[in-house]
């Protein structure tokens, strides 16, 4: 198949998923209402008037009404994908609802992510540095599980602002997009992504500030949860370097973010879970950002990391550990500048990330 033809395939599974989030999320929204399922203001959010949760579900919506439409239902990594993304919904749905536990909610994530590996979705080869492969064996099911755990929690915690976490997974997808487009990966793949990419775009003029809507645990637990899992199986069949390293170095600013609160929380005595307004986007805000520009600037970092990882793709080794070093030590300048890695937390807080 031309590479031209494929993309056009691509823009339009784009174009759907965006419209039936578009026109499903003001049903969503209208639900939510009814049900009085909203997110009440908290000492530790950026809102003063409720806001209707359950944006999730119209994500969800979108994105298998267009797979439904365009990818293959055959697949079983597609099968587990779209079981394992129901799981994660309805753990979201329930949390938003009733606040689950840390513990419920873990193994609630990864019950999805085994469903997921169960139907063959996991990480089999890595890349050896100095020339061909090494096959993981039974090595690649914990490591496919904790992978998908990570990245379903890395993009939770990010979603602290009206758009951010539905703004930084289109970034995100698009350039893995673009990245299996050059890189040959299965097609099957790429369709998930451009869903992915859909889905989060129709929904965020609902959700940019001022928000109508927030996705909740749900939106952000699947957007996470499918990235995760479309990533691995791009792996399937593709570059297995290259299709984990462009959302790995991508998603640095939420990784960098996490890891920057479980040093702060260390560091102050506090346990991990512990919740506190030292994230970047906080900082953000304190330092007298508006609300939309923090967001604007989050894209703009994530846009320029998404950059880099698909330069990543196309250099030698040595230029790429040139690349990642520069964008580690970035990362970590961007940190200590805005002082998240030392700020003292307020414990007073709630146990909500």
């Amino acid at each position: 198949m031309p590479k031209l033809f494929s993309f056009e395939i691509y823009i339009w599974v784009i174009l759907v998923a965006t419209l039936v989030a578009l026109l499903a999320t003001p049903f969503i929204r209208l639900l939510a209402i009814k049900l009085g399922v909203v997110d009440r203001p908290k000492e530790r959010g950026v809102h003063e008037k409720p806001v209707p949760l359950l944006g999730g579900v119209s994500i969800f919506l979108a994105f298998l009404v267009t797979v439904l439409f365009f990818g293959d239902l055959t697949d079983h990594a597609v099968q587990g994908l779209l079981l394992g993304g129901l799981v994660i919904l309805v753990v979201g749905v329930v949390d938003d609802i009733r606040s689950l536990s840390p513990k419920a909610k873990m193994l609630g994530i990864l019950l999805a992510a085994a469903i997921a590996v169960a139907f063959g979705v996991r990480i089999e080869w890595v890349t050896n540095p100095f020339g061909g492969m090494f096959n993981l064996g039974w090595l690649g099911i914990p490591l496919t599980v904790i992978w998908i755990i990570s990245v379903t929690n890395i993009v939770n915690l990010i979603d602290g602002l009206d758009g951010l976490a539905a703004g930084i997974v289109a970034i995100v997808g698009i350039t893995m997009l673009f990245s299996g487009v050059r890189t040959d990966q299965p097609v099957i793949a790429l369709i998930l992504i451009a869903a992915l990419i859909g889905s989060s775009l129709g929904f965020l003029p609902y959700n940019f500030n001022p928000a109508k809507i927030f996705m909740g645990d749900a939106g952000a637990l699947f957007l996470g949860y499918s990235l995760g899992v479309i990533s691995v199986i791009g792996t399937l069949k593709g570059v297995t370097t290259i299709a984990l390293a462009v959302p790995v170095l991508t998603l640095g600013l939420p990784i960098a973010d996490t890891i920057f609160a479980i040093i702060r929380r260390m560091q102050n005595g506090q346990p991990i879970s512990t919740a506190d307004k030292g994230h970047i986007h906080h900082r953000l805000l304190q330092l007298g950002l508006s609300h939309r520009d923090t967001v604007l600037v989050m894209y703009l970092i994530t846009g320029w990391l998404g950059i880099s990882a698909l330069v990543l793709t196309q250099v030698s080794m040595s230029q790429a550990a040139v690349i990642l070093a520069f964008v580690t030590v970035s990362l970590l300048y961007i940190g200590r500048k805005l002082g998240v890695l030392n700020l003292k937390s307020d414990k007073k807080v709630n146990t909500e990330n």
